[in-house]
């Protein structure tokens, strides 16, 4: 059994503790949950982070649990939040629990007969608890003025806050509570900004029964330029692969910057210390390989999707920025093909435009297609070479019956070196 607090100080993830934590989890096998609200019918690299906690958490022989917050969902967590969140409905919700779940599949282990990883919905208990009940057996615990301290509603108090937030925290506690009375959970983690929520439930816990439970929460991840994590001018970067592809999920590891893969190859790598420690000292060595980025990109890719999805994700990498030929791009299967086109602009043309059209009039502005300015533009960049057509350059006196369709209908263009665009004959 490894050291769980000693495992997370050293990739740099611990923000708070509560007293006792580290007795506790010396003394014996300890169950411990992080929540997840499903306001999504996916998980994003945002929550990775805590999901790779309770990953960890079960490598260390401890018992992982992961809440689905069925009830909190319909009422929204205002931590880090400047205004408040829309209620989702009951069947979007439940349709969300039932997509993620088998997400926390791909990180934990579910199978072991000693401390395999649960997933349980506070759904399941609220859904029969009144208010008045509520009020009584929790409520009477703890104070306003408790309540008010806590950054969660501090922070919204200026702008405003509506009672069903502002009760969050409350929700949140007894869930803590619930789990260590009917599941002896002892431990409950998350982000810095659920410090409040958190003790909240330990305060609970004392108040309600003189017992003892604890929290630890990590740091919230941050990017070397100030932008947040897992963010993109497209959006999130999601684990469903219909949500982000393979190819995209794997691009977002690979370039982030030397000083951000130095931090995340702690965070999200599960390779053992000595291995990590060595990658780092080589990418010290020799930062124009970008080691870490392509290792974090590469075991990334494999675990959240598959060894096949990653091979792909870099044969289109090869494609569309290294040394390619025509021979190559014929060899992709329709995964293959599917990569491309989720990697760059798709645009559809009829097949009759085509077949009747000339090499320029294919890709002018008559096919609104938006690739070229202008026919003269057209012209200028093939006399320079600045064209290509399935990885072939196109000349002056190209003729379009020589060019060789994918699949019977794509295409693909290049652009000068780096723009491409993916064309579909309908």
């Amino acid at each position: 059994m490894k050291d769980f607090l000693e495992e997370l100080k050293w990739r740099g993830l611990i923000h708070d503790l509560t007293p006792g934590v580290e007795e506790q989890l010396q003394k014996e096998m300890t169950l411990g949950y992080i929540g997840f609200d499903p306001t999504s019918d996916s998980l994003h690299i945002g929550n990775m982070l805590q999901v790779m906690l309770l990953s960890i958490f079960q490598k260390c022989g401890h018992q992982p649990i992961v809440l689905i917050g069925g009830a909190t969902g319909m009422v929204g967590d205002p931590s880090g939040k400047s205004k408040e969140r829309k209620f989702l409905d009951e069947d979007l919700l439940i349709h969300n629990q039932n997509k993620i779940k088998k997400q926390f599949e791909t990180f934990l282990d579910f199978k072991k007969s000693k401390n395999k990883a649960l997933i349980v919905n506070n759904f399941d208990w609220f859904k029969e608890f009144d208010v008045l009940r509520f009020l009584r057996s929790v409520g009477k615990h703890i104070s306003i003025n408790y309540m008010l301290a806590k950054d969660s509603v501090k922070n919204r108090l200026e702008s405003g806050i509506s009672f069903t937030e502002f009760s969050y925290q409350l929700i949140q506690g007894y869930d803590f509570y619930w789990l260590w009375k009917n599941k002896n959970v002892k431990i409950q983690m998350g982000g810095s900004d659920q410090w409040g929520n958190i003790v909240s439930g330990t305060e609970l816990i004392r108040r309600k029964a003189n017992g003892a439970a604890f929290g630890i929460t990590t740091n919230l991840l941050t990017k070397s330029d100030g932008g947040k994590f897992g963010k993109t001018e497209e959006g999130n970067i999601w684990l469903d692969p219909t949500k982000t592809s393979p190819y995209n999920f794997y691009q977002f590891w690979l370039n982030i910057s030397d000083e951000d893969a130095l931090k995340y190859i702690k965070i999200f790598s599960m390779k053992e210390r000595s291995f990590i420690e060595d990658l780092i000292k080589n990418s010290t060595e020799k930062p124009e390989f970008r080691i870490l980025q392509n290792h974090i990109a590469d075991e990334l890719t494999e675990l959240v999707h598959s060894k096949e999805s990653l091979n792909i994700a870099k044969k289109t990498s090869k494609i569309l920025f290294g040394k390619s030929t025509f021979d190559d791009l014929k060899s992709l299967d329709k995964n293959g093909l599917e990569s491309i086109s989720s990697a760059v602009p798709n645009i559809t043309i009829p097949k009759k435009l085509f077949e009747n059209s000339e090499i320029i009039d294919l890709l002018s502005t008559s096919t609104n297609n938006k690739i070229f300015s202008s026919k003269s533009e057209i012209r200028r960049m093939i006399k320079d070479g600045g064209v290509s057509i399935n990885k072939v350059k196109v000349d002056e006196n190209h003729s379009i019956k020589n060019l060789k369709l994918l699949d019977g209908k794509y295409l693909l263009i290049q652009k000068g070196k780096k723009k491409y665009y993916f064309i579909i004959m309908k």
